[in-house]
């Protein structure tokens, strides 16, 4: 596997970012602009590393409370 296609792997468009988040893209793209997501921008390309959509979801994720008997 290349640099490139290890590079590509890691990355996600706005739209596939925005849909694994359930988002639509034009949020994506508003928190690019408020700079509260990491992005990678290619020129006009830009890219949402795989990983930063995994810490969005595991720092939104509450944990359900404990059952009281």
């Amino acid at each position: 596997m290349s640099v490139l296609e290890k590079f590509q792997k890691g990355m996600l468009t706005v739209e596939e970012a925005a849909k694994e988040l359930g988002l639509k893209p034009s949020t994506i793209r508003a928190w690019i602009l408020r700079r509260r997501i990491t992005y990678v921008k290619l020129n006009r390309a830009v890219r949402i590393p795989r990983v930063e959509v995994e810490r969005i979801i595991r720092e939104g994720t509450i944990p359900a409370r404990e059952v009281r008997q």
